[in-house]
């Protein structure tokens, strides 16, 4: 079974999740941003999910994580608790 390791940014609107993805491609680090802007339990981490396997997100969320390139800055990303920024670190 497909097996991906990520982590993300949850925020309340597109434009929020736009501008944090404008300062990670500017150079700005993931979990300083996922800690100071994310409203997931996981900011604390960084954004870390762990690893997970298909289907145990939401659609969306799975779909960027299984489909999206490893490495690459996604989003925004819409599902039913907010915007995501998501980046698949590692994927078996």
């Amino acid at each position: 079974m497909s097996q991906a390791t990520a982590r993300h940014i949850l925020v309340d609107s597109e434009s929020k999740c736009q501008t944090i993805i404008d300062e990670i491609n500017g150079g700005a680090e993931f979990a300083d941003l996922a800690k100071e802007h994310s409203s997931c339990p996981s900011s604390r981490d960084g954004g870390a999910l762990g690893t997970f396997g298909r289907g145990q997100m939401v659609p969306e969320f799975d779909t960027a994580c299984f489909d999206g390139e490893v490495g690459a800055v996604q989003g925004p990303i819409k599902t039913q608790f907010g915007y995501h920024v998501v980046q698949v670190t590692e994927r078996t």
